[in-house]
């Protein structure tokens, strides 16, 4: 299987081609990641508000522990301690549910930006080039085979008329030489036909 011409012109296209699509993806990539980066610090107060609710819960909860030990009135105050402890969790719950959010919405803007330009560029570029490697390999065979010549001979016919300028016409015409089977005249087409399949004879 051949993935690339061997005319210097079209060969040139197809590199830059497949050149411009990788650089393409690379640059659709790192966008998206850059974006994803700019979202994920949106997730900072959340971090903050996890760590001054932990914070809290850490100092109340020492605290509650310092005022039980007060005789007569220590479990009357470690109550509202505690339970000041349990608006500190709520706090580091709704810090950490901020930072998930947007942690969700910073992964799936960043695969919308990466699926929707990778799936257009795989669209405009891939099917050229199967197609062209499928095109050329049927070439290849049909050069290879007998009387393929004669075949790619009229395929040069049924093209363009200009890629036909570069062949001398005997008299009466390349169609004519082509039924009279004029080997020189059959080869000439045939060597156009390749080129325009980008393949040397």
């Amino acid at each position: 299987m051949r993935l690339y011409a061997q005319t210097r012109a079209r060969r040139t296209r197809q590199v830059l081609a497949d050149l411009l699509a990788v650089a393409l993806l690379i640059a659709v990539v790192a966008f998206a990641l850059t974006v994803r980066d700019a979202l994920l610090s949106l997730a900072e107060p959340g971090r903050r508000a996890q760590s001054a609710g932990d914070d809290l819960v850490g100092g109340l909860d020492a605290a509650a522990d310092t005022a039980s030990g007060v005789p007569l009135i220590g479990g009357a105050l470690k109550k509202p301690l505690q339970a000041a402890a349990a608006a500190g969790d709520d706090l580091s719950d709704a810090g950490q549910s901020l930072q998930h959010f947007v942690g969700q919405v910073a992964d799936l803007t960043a695969l919308a930006l990466v699926v929707f330009p990778v799936v257009l560029v795989l669209a405009l570029w891939l099917p050229p080039r199967l197609y062209w490697i499928r095109h050329s390999a049927a070439t290849r065979r049909l050069r290879d085979a007998p009387g393929g010549a004669d075949l790619l001979a009229l395929r040069a016919l049924s093209g363009s008329p200009r890629a036909l300028a570069a062949v001398p016409a005997p008299p009466g015409g390349l169609a004519d030489a082509w039924r009279r089977r004029d080997r020189r005249v059959i080869a000439e087409l045939a060597e156009v036909a390749l080129g325009r399949a980008g393949l040397r004879p």
